[in-house]
């Protein structure tokens, strides 16, 4: 028997008339948590890389820039690009859902080379552009599964990107949508890749060497992530405007992480094999 949830209001609450959404709210509380967090790593004595409050406030600013822009770009062109051809405002309107996380991930890597690249040349940092952009993504490696908790959960009070109908005790049922009971996906990518994911990745740079390898983190991120997210997309129902890429049942989804997953690889054998950190 499925669990029957009344719908939750996309909107929060409302100040001076002015609607603030669930959506708003759990980027809000993604670049909060992640900004002490990344806070706390860069001040440690054993970190990688270590910035002042002046460099750390300037690379939130390039990674909530990469995040939004990235992950919008993701969506428009990878998920609905006719829709936003046929309405080019609607590009605009964030509020409205649709944020792809391999866009968002690619523009935070571009947004966290353009940032190293300019304190290099500013004389603010003494490495290399690759290395220095490397352990700053590492670091972020560990931080990315809080966003994408959040993220998940607020699909899930939009009643986003919902699973496909099964007959499972805890299937779920939102009073006044559709009447057949669906898997609760948002909730499953939540737990893995969210909390299972962050698990994870902060042992590995806690308990392990990975953190002397510039690179070798963000490319483990890159195949976990790839391999949650395709489990989980074996629950999630394809977004409607695109359906299944194959007969046999591949999303995009699945085939976007395929793609992270060996460019996560290769970065990971890249930095084992080439980019020892000597002085960690």
């Amino acid at each position: 028997m499925a669990i029957v949830i009344e719908p939750i209001s996309p909107v929060a609450f409302s100040v001076f008339g002015l609607d603030i959404r669930w959506y708003a709210l759990a980027y809000v509380a993604a670049f909060v948590v992640g900004y002490f967090m990344l806070r706390h790593f860069v001040r440690r004595s054993d970190a990688a890389i270590q910035l002042d409050k002046k460099q750390l406030d300037d690379l939130l600013t390039a990674i909530i820039l990469g995040v939004i822009i990235g992950g919008r770009l993701g969506y428009v062109l990878l998920y609905n690009l006719p829709f936003f051809l046929a309405h080019p405002l609607e590009i605009f309107a964030v509020w409205h859902g649709g944020m792809s996380f391999h866009g968002g991930l690619i523009g935070v890597i571009v947004a966290v080379f353009l940032f190293a690249r300019a304190q290099i040349r500013r004389k603010r940092i003494t490495d290399t552009t690759y290395k220095t952009a490397f352990r700053i993504l590492d670091i972020l490696a560990v931080i990315t599964p809080i966003g994408l908790f959040f993220g998940r959960i607020a699909n899930f009070i939009n009643m986003e990107v919902m699973g496909r109908p099964s007959d499972v005790p805890w299937a779920v049922v939102f009073t006044g949508q559709t009447p057949i009971p669906r898997h609760p996906s948002p909730l499953y990518e939540a737990a893995t890749e969210g909390v299972l994911l962050f698990i994870i990745m902060y042992c590995l740079y806690r308990f392990t060497n990975l953190r002397k390898y510039p690179g070798a983190l963000g490319g483990m991120l890159g195949m976990m992530y790839a391999t949650f997210r395709i489990f989980c997309e074996q629950f999630r129902a394809p977004d409607v405007q695109i359906g299944f890429l194959t007969s046999w049942g591949l999303t995009m989804g699945q085939l976007l992480s395929a793609i992270m997953f060996i460019a996560g690889a290769t970065i990971f054998i890249v930095s084992l094999r080439f980019f020892t950190d000597k002085k960690s």
